[in-house]
Formats: structure tokens, sequence, C-alpha cells
């Protein structure tokens, strides 16, 4: 493979998007911890399955937006592969295919390698079959989800419950109620992610009949919404803390605290699509910052 060719690869998979997948493993693991359960092997192998699944929803993205005719000269987002013309939508499909294998060899590697039965195989195959099916249908097939308000949905529950109570029960063997609650603030800030882009290109994916939760509710509810992810994953966050009673190097996430309020009063000051550009990657960081910080204050313990 060329450097060019590469590249372009590598730009397809989206690598910006990807420490969201980071953050709900991260997350998962630390809170593990608390309970002497931790394996390095079973978190690497998740965190390689996650990035998997993170990767084939952008490459997937990228097809279904493409072929919709989504992606257009008036979408505000960066422009895909497909849309440049840089990749064909044959050589995106074969690209999926060989991504799914990928993911399905991880998954596999992931469930033998944390559990001995049965039951909890079977059931985390299935839930690993979901979501592939899910990371694809967000865009592709003839009624794509994710142009019909339920995105949002669907990211609190593969970046959410699923990424950091999932890890956590492939770590531990069981589940805690608690653990619901920094699963939930994760997938938060992960649908946070999601709003700023589907708020930048309302107009657009309105036109184009995408019909996400922002265009359904509208520009001005859109932000007002983008508060409530952000407040509620910081109440989450702090109500997890108190249950758990940690000491005061279990609060540190708080840090972050100032990035995302300037973050949020930036989006609710916002006019139009062109001034969230770069407010996408801003949301990025105060979800891993977050995360990162949480997880620390976990393992200071």
């Amino acid at each position: 493979m060329s450097a060019s060719t590469f590249k372009i690869w590598l730009e397809a998979a989206r690598p910006k998007t990807l420490p969201l997948a980071i953050a709900c493993i991260l997350s998962g693991s630390a809170v593990a911890a608390q309970t002497s359960a931790f394996s390095l092997s079973i978190t690497l192998l998740a965190l390689v399955t996650a990035l998997l699944l993170q990767i084939l929803s952008n490459l997937a993205n990228d097809y279904g937006d493409a072929v919709k005719g989504t992606d257009n000269e008036d979408r505000l987002g960066p422009k895909r592969a497909i849309q440049q013309g840089l990749v064909t939508p044959k050589a995106m499909k074969s690209a999926m295919v060989f991504n799914v294998i990928l993911t399905m060899l991880a998954g596999a590697a992931l469930v033998f390698t944390a559990f001995d039965k049965p039951t909890d195989i079977l059931s985390f195959i299935g839930l690993g079959a979901l979501a592939i099916v899910a990371a694809i249908c967000y865009t592709v097939g003839n009624k794509p989800y994710g142009y019909q308000g339920l995105g949002d949905l669907s990211v609190l529950i593969f970046f959410g419950w699923l990424g950091v109570a999932g890890t956590y029960y492939l770590q531990t063997g069981g589940l805690a109620t608690t653990v619901l609650l920094p699963a939930t603030a994760c997938g938060l800030l992960a649908v946070g992610v999601l709003n700023i882009n589907n708020l930048r290109d309302i107009d657009n994916d309105r036109a184009c009949g995408k019909h996400t939760l922002v265009v359904r509710m509208g520009p001005k509810w859109g932000r007002v919404y983008h508060q409530v992810l952000l407040v509620g994953a910081y109440a989450c966050f702090t109500a997890f803390a108190v249950m758990q009673q940690l000491s005061p190097v279990g609060w540190i996430f708080l840090l972050s605290a100032p990035l995302a309020i300037k973050h949020g009063l930036a989006v609710w000051q916002s006019n139009d699509g062109e001034t969230l550009r770069p407010m996408m990657g801003d949301m990025v960081k105060v979800a891993l910052l977050t995360n990162i910080l949480f997880a620390a204050g976990i393992l200071l313990q």
C-alpha cells in the first residue's frame, strides 16, 4: 500500500472520532479495577474491538451518506472519501467487509479470553453481532435508523451502557448497578459529539431527508439539549462519586468542567453551522479528558 493510499484510508477511518471508543473502555476497566478484577489482556482486546467497531461505523457512514446524496457540497463537515472521489463505493464496501472480519476475530478473542461459561460466551457473541449490525445500519440500507432520529439512543447504548458496563462485565463476570452511572455519563458525552455533528449539518440533513433528533427538535432546542447532555454527564459521574464515597482524588474528573462549560457556552452562542465546525473536536476533547480523569481518580483510590 502506497503512502497516499494509506493516508486516504486513514482519513476514511476518521481517527479524530476514535477517542470515544477509548473513553468507554477506560472507564469500564477503571471501575472494574475497584473490584481487583482488572485484566490487561481483556482491556486491550476490548479496546481493539471497540476501535474496529468505531472504524466500521465511520466507513459505513461514508458509504451510506454518499449513496443517499447527503454528502454533498452543502454539507459543512469534513469531506469524506467517496464524496471526494478518492474511494469508490465498491472499494468502500470491500473495506467494510474486511473490517467486519477483523472485528469478529477480535471480538471472538475477547469473549473466549474473558469467559468460560457458554451462556456468557453466547450472550456476548450476540451483543457483538448486534453492535456490527448497528454500526452498519446507522446510514446504510433502505431505512437506516440514523435517518429516523435514533442515532442518539444508539450512541448512548453502545458508547455508554454496553461500552462501559459491558467492559466491566467482561472484567468481573458480573454487573453492579452503580456502574450504570459512569456508563450513562460516558454515553451522554459521546451523544454530545454526535449532537454537534448534527447541529452543524442540520440544514443539509433536513433538505436530504435525514431526520436526526436535532432536525426534529430544531436548532434552538438542539442547543438546549446539548447543555442537558453535558450537565447530565457530570451529574452521573458526581452521583457515582457520592455513592462510592470516593476520596477527593476520585473527584478529579471535575477538573475538566471549565472546558465543558466553555464549550457549552460556545455552542449556546453559536449562530449557524459554520461557527460549529471547530466545536466537534472540542467536544471530543471534553469527552476523552473527562473519562481519563474519572478513570485516573478511580485507580488512584
